[in-house]
């Protein structure tokens, strides 16, 4: 990887010579009723739209890559013949600026299952293909365990990776698009004085890290507590409303509907995001629910998350970006859970 360094008041410059395409990034969408900011990922109009200090936002990145709702085909029907038409929704190059660690760790994660797998999905890795992604060093709040789970850094997804020190940012060029880009700037390569500031910045910023989760020996913990009793004590807590998956980065749980026309002249056939915390995730056809009760759902998500994805990819399906506890109802958190399920102490330190 090449390491570059720029005047931080530069930044502004090279948002221009990226706004030929349209920018998405972390915009002030607000305050809550504590007059805390709230932000979230959506198209800016400009480099004054940025609000790079932000914390954490309310979603994620996925949701440029997965759509709440996506017409997988459309069908129309006319003289005696039928026509299908697909559109992977992937028009135009678009940049996603100022992504953190724990938001690009989590698209690489779906990388492996929505392209690298045996069936890649190519309405997912059109709209990833199409994406020049520059990321951004973060200041993390008391929810985040990134740390935790190997998330609060990144060596690859991405276009440019930027950190601030003082007065200039130390970039991660890991694009020939990236490096060019940087030509067209005043910037200079990384020096010895500039790979100690990045350190010490990164060592800052690790500092800040409070929560955390003990992933020791997890996937053999988890397989003998299956049947603990902690899980029915989270499942009666557990309102079942699947916020956790709208706001977490690396759910892609799917369910299929199709729709014909009162005409039978169009039909449609549209991929809706789910949760698998939904009371009829696991509904089949004659009424039968394999998971009828709120904490064998919660556990399996769980066990999906930690368990399941550990066996089958070698690493978590979860980040550590905290999303799904701030977003929870009831008040649940990953390090609450986990310390449970390990006999701890519930508080997750």
């Amino acid at each position: 990887m090449i390491f570059k360094v720029f005047p931080a008041e530069e930044l502004a410059a090279l948002y221009e010579l990226l706004a030929v395409n349209p920018i998405v990034g972390p915009v002030l969408k607000g305050r809550d009723k504590k007059d805390n900011a709230l932000y979230d990922f959506a198209l800016t109009s400009g480099f004054a739209d940025l609000a790079l200090d932000y914390g954490q936002t309310m979603h994620s990145a996925k949701k440029f890559f997965l759509p709440h709702r996506e017409d997988l085909c459309t069908f129309t029907l006319s003289d005696h013949d039928w026509d299908k038409h697909v559109d992977y929704g992937a028009y135009q190059h678009t940049v996603l600026f100022g992504l953190h660690p724990c938001d690009i760790n989590a698209l690489n994660k779906l990388d492996k299952v929505l392209m690298e797998s045996v069936y890649p999905n190519p309405f997912y890795g059109a709209k990833r293909s199409n994406m020049f992604i520059v990321g951004h060093s973060c200041s993390p709040t008391p929810s985040c365990f990134c740390r935790s789970m190997a998330s609060d850094s990144v060596i690859r997804g991405f276009d440019l990776f930027l950190t601030r020190l003082d007065d200039s940012y130390f970039a991660e060029v890991n694009s020939a698009k990236a490096y060019h880009l940087l030509e067209k700037i005043k910037s200079y390569h990384a020096t010895d004085r500039d790979h100690k500031l990045f350190r010490h910045a990164v060592s800052e910023k690790n500092k800040k890290i409070t929560a955390q989760v003990d992933t020791s020996d997890l996937t053999k913990i988890l397989d003998m507590e299956f049947h603990a009793d902690v899980w029915q004590e989270w499942g009666d807590k557990c309102l079942s409303c699947g916020t956790c998956a709208n706001v977490c980065p690396t759910c892609y749980c799917y369910g299929v509907e199709e729709e014909v026309d009162l005409d039978l002249r169009h039909a449609r056939k549209e991929k809706l995001l789910y949760s698998c915390n939904l009371v009829d995730f696991a509904e089949v056809a004659g009424g039968h629910n394999f998971r009828p009760e709120s904490h064998t759902r919660l556990k399996y998500r769980y066990y999906h998350k930690h368990r399941g994805f550990v066996e089958a990819y070698e690493e978590s399906l979860c980040v550590g970006c905290g999303r799904c506890g701030n977003a929870c109802l009831a008040d649940i958190t990953v390090p609450e859970v986990i310390a449970s399920v390990r006999g701890g102490d519930n508080n997750g330190k």
